[in-house]
């Protein structure tokens, strides 16, 4: 696999990263309530097990099947809207470290979830990743869907660890900015858990 592919790749996912969406609204959320490296590792996690799915062939089994798709984008979509309307009830401000600690492996979990049940994350690696993937290669095409994945997802953790920060530090001295700011993320992941059951039940 040329060098020249993985860049490519890179920049075109770089492009997808930043606009935002569940990840986004998530990374925020967990920035204000200081567990930015939980929430970025739980995201980072989520598109590793996509990534593992798509190289290993069961990428393009769950989408050509309509009902593991609509199972997928039903729990998927209940989990945001879940996730959100938490957060529109208990809204995040910046917690103390050792209340962050104590709910670490929540969030990462809560991340894997969001990142790991978003069937449009998994249709994305399915017609990007084998665009990118060369058969007559040295390396295997799993192989080369696997470093494409994991650059994806290494990618993520950048950003999402950026975005997260960003939160935490800019609204830090603003705790009814930050109480604002977490309730438009809670909003957005609800709209964006209605979205994606609406677009898909009513294909």
């Amino acid at each position: 696999m040329a060098v020249s592919s993985v860049l490519s790749f890179w920049l075109l996912a770089a492009l997808l990263i930043v606009v935002p969406g569940p990840d986004w609204a998530f990374a925020i959320g967990a920035g204000l309530r200081r567990r930015v490296l939980p929430a970025a590792t739980g995201i980072v996690l989520g598109y590793l097990i996509m990534t593992v799915v798509v190289a290993a062939g069961l990428g393009l089994l769950i989408a050509s099947t309509s009902a593991a798709l609509t199972l997928l984008t039903v729990a998927g979509g209940a989990y945001l809207i879940w996730l959100g309307t938490s957060t529109l009830r208990h809204p995040a401000t910046l917690a103390d470290p050792i209340a962050g600690s104590r709910t670490s492996w929540t969030t990462v979990l809560q991340g894997v979830l969001v990142s790991g049940l978003n069937p449009k994350g998994l249709l994305i690696f399915l017609a990007l990743l084998p665009q990118f993937s060369d058969p007559d290669a040295t390396w295997p095409v799993p192989i080369q869907l696997a470093a494409l994945g994991a650059t994806f997802a290494l990618t993520c953790a950048a950003v999402y660890l950026c975005v997260g920060s960003a939160a935490k530090i800019l609204l830090r001295a603003r705790p009814s900015v930050a109480r604002i700011v977490s309730r438009v993320s809670g909003a957005s992941m609800v709209a964006l858990g209605c979205l994606l059951l609406v677009e898909h039940l009513t294909a």
